[in-house]
């Protein structure tokens, strides 16, 4: 098990790739603290998880809140007493639209979960990371952080900040034992992308190389992956997980 008796944190976890990352860490040895804001399906992964005999906790948390997060890792703390890992996954898809016909509303939204949420998780991780000696940090990018595309400019603009974020603290804290990366996943084949894309699904398939959609636990054996100490030469980097879509567009 290559994250035995390490704690992470993990934001978005009650559905999609958060989730996944969550089973995926507790199999490999970690203790979890869960966190999202749906209280429901938040504890229905945490029963999970335990039922299979993990160590894991959970605390309904809004990633835009400073004072939620604050909390959270306060709860963390105070359930396992530290903290070494987190994937910040909490985010959102605004609506297609041109930039001229987007309400400022969903700008603010999507700007605020998708990039500020990032910021105050590690914002309040880091301290406690320290304090534990070492770590690692990953962070939800997408490939429209590496990229764009027309009609989510939003979206692309939050997920680039999150690219930018997640390379300027891994310089700030590469000396100091923590690590900060970011995956890049493409179509992933989570309830957000089938509510976003609905019947078009054939559509986002065939615009991958490798000819299909990825799944939700292939993401997160990736940021496993990224938590270890299998990848301790690695930080500050964006790791695509996208089926070859970003070695087509180049």
């Amino acid at each position: 098990m290559i994250l035995l008796d390490k704690v992470g944190l993990i934001t978005g976890a009650a559905s999609g790739i958060g989730r996944a990352t969550a089973i995926a860490m507790a199999n490999e040895g970690a203790k979890v603290m869960l966190a999202d804001t749906n209280e429901e399906k938040l504890k229905q992964t945490a029963d999970y998880l335990t039922q299979e005999g993990a160590k894991a906790s959970f605390i309904t948390t809004n990633v835009t809140d400073e004072k939620e997060i604050i909390d959270l890792i306060q709860s963390t703390l105070g359930k396992f007493g530290k903290l070494q890992l987190a994937f910040n996954s909490a985010g959102i898809v605004a609506p297609i639209a041109e930039i001229h016909k987007q309400e400022t509303q969903s700008l603010d939204i999507t700007m605020d979960i998708d990039f500020r949420g990032v910021y105050l998780s590690m914002k309040h991780e880091i301290p406690a990371i320290l304090e534990s000696g070492s770590g690692s940090i990953v962070n939800a990018s997408s490939t429209w952080g590496l990229r764009a595309y027309p009609g989510r400019s939003a979206y692309v603009a939050a997920k680039h900040a999150v690219s930018g974020l997640t390379k300027a603290t891994a310089l700030e804290y590469a000396s100091r034992g923590i690590r900060i990366n970011s995956v890049a996943p493409g179509p992933i084949n989570t309830p957000l992308l089938i509510t976003d894309w609905k019947d078009k699904i054939d559509i986002v398939a065939s615009a991958v190389p490798m000819g299909r959609i990825g799944e939700a636990n292939e993401v997160a054996e990736a940021v496993v992956w990224l938590c270890s100490e299998k990848s301790s030469f690695i930080t500050g980097h964006d790791l695509p997980i996208d089926g070859g879509m970003l070695a087509r567009v180049g």
